[in-house]
């Protein structure tokens, strides 16, 4: 096996992408040690008990000791205080980066917090599930997903490349772009379609019990699909609607929009304004699918129930 792309890796919260990540530089060797870092002591002694950690005390002094490597992997509201919390104990020349799925909030909560010497590179795997703890985790998470770097202006050349390299070696594809633009694109490819599905999960709850478990019981593959991301963690999602507030308005404006012109041509029985927006949207989700960025299999690819 190729040697490690660090020597030591430090990951602050055990969660679904936190010990995907343990996971993952372990069985692909990107790094050599692990130390795992999280608030919860039920969560730390769950890490143990799994052994996806070489070192997984607690105390942040033994688990950022020789690290090269720190990712902040929790959620975006609280990503200044972990970083104020790590700052002691970070070592010169060690890179310091996270997981969230918003960066310019997150830039502005952690670098005030950033030691001299100490090389804060922003990042965002894009991948995940609606399933959440250290028990959630899986080594391939990561395999053919992207991972958005935002560099800051004159970050060290040779620090984005080891972070690169990486996220490389546990199966992802990288891509770098400033903090305003990640955030502007994934308003309209994550976090509004989130948005839509705690609306519509919603709107079902709001018509009372009996319509309630109707929509439940008879759930057909379209609400039952889009509504899968509605069962994620909800700290996470409220963090990132709020830290990424002027994005998430303006695709939900376009979105309203778009959706009143569709409203339009329902009312008016305009049958080939329809076609026509169908097919058009129909083809943009074949080209997802051949990208590789999901299954064409029957059912989305869900295992059958015996």
């Amino acid at each position: 096996m190729a040697e490690p792309v660090v020597s030591r890796l430090a990951i602050v919260g055990a969660g679904l992408i936190g010990s995907s990540i343990a996971r993952a530089a372990r069985d692909y060797g990107a790094a050599g040690e692990i130390a795992i870092l999280d608030a919860s002591t039920q969560v730390m002694a769950r890490v143990r008990e799994l052994g996806i950690a070489n070192e997984a005390s607690g105390d942040a002094a033994s688990a950022l000791k020789g690290a090269d490597l720190a990712v902040i992997c929790t959620p975006v509201g609280v990503c200044g205080a972990v970083a104020e919390s790590l700052a002691p104990h970070l070592e010169a020349g060690a890179i310091l980066s996270d997981v969230g799925s918003v960066k310019g909030a997150v830039v502005a909560q952690v670098d005030p917090y950033v030691p001299q010497g100490v090389h804060f590179i922003p990042a965002h795997p894009i991948a995940g599930t609606e399933f959440s703890g250290p028990d959630a985790g899986f080594a391939t998470l990561f395999q053919n997903r992207w991972c958005i770097l935002t560099p800051p202006e004159g970050a060290d050349e040779k620090a984005v490349k080891t972070l690169s390299d990486f996220w490389t070696r546990i199966g992802a594809k990288v891509e770098t772009m400033t903090a305003e633009h990640h955030d502007k694109v994934l308003a309209l490819t994550s976090h509004l379609p989130h948005l839509i599905a705690y609306n519509i999960v919603g709107t079902a709850d709001d018509f009372g019990e009996q319509t309630r478990s109707e929509v439940i019981k008879f759930s057909a593959s379209g609400f039952r699909d889009f509504t899968r991301i509605a069962a994620s963690d909800p700290t996470m999602w409220r963090d990132v609607f709020l830290n990424n507030k002027e994005a998430v308005l303006e695709m939900l404006g376009r979105f309203n929009e778009d959706l009143s012109a569709l409203q339009r041509m329902i009312r008016r029985d305009d049958g080939q304004g329809l076609y026509d927006f169908f097919s058009r949207t129909r083809a943009i989700r074949r080209s997802i699918i051949e990208q590789g960025q999901d299954t064409a299999a029957p059912d989305f690819g869900r295992q059958k129930l015996n």
